[in-house]
């Protein structure tokens, strides 16, 4: 790293001096500024750039949605629910966010139109279709300015040249000499970490078995790909594809299309594309630009190439090398690397910003403790650290499982189950909790999220699901291996499905010919029943509970009526 000597802390004036330092106005460190400042710290937000700007994790998914709502819940932040839907982002950012009604993945072979039976598709329930395509140019502008809005100090283009700490809090110096104290550094500036760099916390190599690259931009001009597809529309899923968030699944990679034009309240004609894949499957390329990469690709896989006739790209490609990287550790005294800048992993399956809010959430509840009694030692973070180490650990076993399923429909088809049957619960319970917050106030509902075994889990009270989880890994590493055929591990992951009792029949998770997963409210209404009295107790307890929450702040918002 190239820095001057950083300034020794007798030496800063009292007017620099805050409480938390905040490197990266990102998501991450905008909204968890905005909560140490509405909860009486002095926050300093430090960045190398400035706003707006480009950034990719647009797509939300269920859980994201409700960290979104408890954030706002229990820290009495109500522009934090401008995030948590396409109608009040559009109402209170911009017009300029899409609608997300699906995940949706179709899949490719080269030089072959797609088959209609080689597709899957989950459609969010009716209480989910307002999930938006984040823009995040404007999204992450907005949080920035509610930040400053709460009393956080903005430091815009401003790049940090050092970090120093000491017994009494850290020393940030820039790279034109300046210099602030604080009491306690989140790193949320992403890979660059500044004290990734100066504590040597990655690991080399990443730790992780997935392997990627990727390469993203936006375009205007993409077709839908119901347009193009040319399939019948019996073999078509309920929700179009285009109204959602789009895989076209290739062997050991996947393009993304997600579309920010697709309702009729956006003005805005960008449609995010990326190409994410396995950099051994596919080395990066030294003598093509990423314009000519990319055309290639698109050369292989007719369809795919339909949806960019008379596109055009309107910025320049980001094209990276392997995307995985991993730290050591996570927490120390005094300091944080806040998830992005802790590790990633692959922009699959949408969970980058959820797995954010949800570090946001741990870190900041104690940081405001901290503040108080002035303990800002790494035991008291702990927790933290078991999060961030969990999310990536248990997403690295979906992810990986899935990159290795995409050259065979039905492994992938099992695969698809066992990431999609267990978002349910896993969001449920954060709406329990919520809505039991919501009828008394007890900050208790939100502690108990964190008393799990398996922190980072989707679900993570859930040793079943944890135990389904790994052992689908272990069998699709063995189909890699060449130790089990493709319709082997298949049937192997498609018999531990129906073997557990805590996979919800009711959408349709056992039934491997059910590719298309849409719950009516009548599906939503016999899962919930299942849920609360007739499924195992792990299970019973989050239906019963759920319903019951729902109904006790039913019954308080009639009451305040």
């Amino acid at each position: 790293m190239d820095t001057k000597t950083a300034a020794h802390a007798t030496e800063i004036p009292e007017k620099a001096h805050y409480d938390v330092i905040i490197l990266g106005t990102g998501l991450a460190g905008s909204v968890a500024g905005t909560i140490m400042a509405r909860h009486g710290a002095k926050v300093l937000l430090i960045d190398a750039t400035s706003h707006p700007r480009f950034a990719i994790g647009e797509s939300m998914t269920p859980q994201l949605v409700e960290w979104i709502h408890i954030l706002a819940e229990r820290h009495r932040i109500p522009e934090l629910k401008s995030l948590a839907s396409v109608n009040a982002s559009t109402r209170d950012i911009a017009p300029t966010f899409g609608t997300k009604a699906h995940f949706g993945f179709m899949k490719h072979e080269p030089g072959r139109e797609p088959d209609p039976r080689e597709a899957t598709q989950l459609a969010l329930p009716k209480i989910f279709l307002n999930n938006s395509h984040m823009f995040r140019q404007d999204s992450d502008a907005f949080m920035f300015y509610v930040a400053v809005k709460y009393g956080c100090t903005a430091k815009q283009n401003w790049r940090a040249a050092d970090v120093d700490f000491d017994d009494d809090g850290v020393t940030v110096t820039g790279q034109n000499g300046e210099a602030f104290r604080g009491k306690y550094l989140i790193d949320a500036s992403g890979f660059r970490s500044p004290l990734a760099e100066k504590f040597d916390l990655r690991d080399k190599p990443a730790r992780f078995k997935h392997h990627s690259r990727s390469m993203f931009t936006h375009y205007v001009g993409i077709k839908p790909f119901d347009d193009v597809s040319g399939h019948p529309k019996e073999l078509r899923p309920p929700a179009d594809w285009h109204t959602g968030t789009m895989h076209h699944l290739i062997e050991r990679g996947w393009f993304w299309i997600i579309a920010f034009d697709n309702h009729k309240k956006s003005r805005n004609p960008l449609c995010s594309v990326g190409l994410t894949m396995d950099e051994r499957t596919y080395p990066k390329p030294e003598n093509l630009t990423p314009d000519e990469e990319f055309s290639q690709f698109l050369d292989r896989y007719p369809a795919v190439k339909r949806q960019f006739d008379g596109a055009s790209r309107v910025r320049e490609w980001v094209s990276t090398d392997r995307l995985q990287y991993s730290s050591k550790q996570t927490i120390g005294d005094r300091w944080c690397l806040m998830s992005h800048a802790a590790g990633f992993l692959d922009p699959l399956f949408s969970r980058g910003l959820s797995n954010t809010f949800e570090v946001v959430d741990a870190l900041t509840s104690r940081l405001i403790e901290a503040l108080d009694d002035g303990d800002f030692s790494a035991e008291r973070f702990e927790y933290v650290e078991r999060l961030e180490q969990g999310l990536l650990k248990y997403n690295d076993d979906i992810v990986n499982s899935s990159f290795i399923s995409f050259s065979h429909f039905r492994l992938w088809n099992a695969v698809f189950r066992i990431w999609g049957s267990f978002i349910s619960p896993g969001t449920m319970r954060l709406t329990r909790a919520r809505l039991n917050h919501v009828k008394d106030g007890d900050e208790r509902h939100f502690r108990d999220l964190e008393d799990t075994r398996f922190p980072g889990l989707w679900w993570p009270e859930s040793e079943k699901f944890k135990t389904l989880l790994e052992s689908t890994a272990e069998t699709c590493e063995k189909y890699e291996a060449g130790a089990l055929t493709g319709d082997e591990a298949a049937d192997i992951v498609f018999q531990m499905i129906k073997d557990c009792d805590i996979v919800n029949p009711a959408f349709g998770w056992k039934d491997e010919n059910q590719r298309f997963v849409s719950p009516s409210t009548l599906t939503m209404a016999r899962f919930l029943y299942w849920a609360s009295f007739q499924a195992p107790e792990e299970m019973n307890n989050v239906g019963k509970e759920f319903l019951m929450g729902i109904l006790k702040a039913g019954a308080k918002v009639r009451k305040l009526l």
